[in-house]
């Protein structure tokens, strides 16, 4: 005897999506909050382009306003960046002065531990060299020893 799947299942087997409550909501809240703010955005930025062309180039339209009212709503998302940045630079000016009023104490307790460390490393390699120190030391005194015995 086999096991048999719920109802459910026979349309996945028949190549259906699923149709559970949480894919409708998904896509209820895909064409609410995703699709429908897209749309009506774009629906409002054609409106204005129309109504600014037709405002525009209609016979007694004045180009020069236009052109100043567009540099306007061009300068001002670039102005609202350079201020986002002027802040975020004036921060990390604050931060490196308050930095630098700290880190004096905190860099000479570590010149400390670093040169008890380097005098821990220099001694450590001396007692690592001074058995091949005093091991070469005894070969040169053995040859002069032994070039002054041979040589009349």
């Amino acid at each position: 005897m086999s096991a048999q799947l719920p109802h459910q299942f026979d349309a996945l087997r028949a190549g259906a999506k699923p149709e559970h409550a949480s894919y409708r909501l998904h896509r209820k809240q895909r064409n609410l909050q995703i699709i429908l703010p897209i749309v009506i955005t774009a629906l409002l930025l054609i409106g204005m382009i129309v109504l600014i062309s037709f405002a525009t180039f209609k016979s007694d339209g004045d180009v020069s306003r236009w052109a100043a009212i567009s540099t306007i709503w061009i300068v001002i998302p670039i102005l609202i960046a350079g201020l986002i940045t002027l802040a975020i630079l004036v921060g990390l000016i604050y931060l490196m002065a308050r930095a630098l009023n700290a880190l004096p104490h905190y860099t000479a307790i570590a010149q400390d531990y670093v040169s008890i460390a380097q005098g821990y490393i220099i001694r450590g390699a001396d007692m690592v060299v001074k058995p091949v120190i005093a091991l070469e030391g005894f070969i040169e005194r053995a040859k002069a020893f032994f070039e002054r015995i041979s040589t009349p």
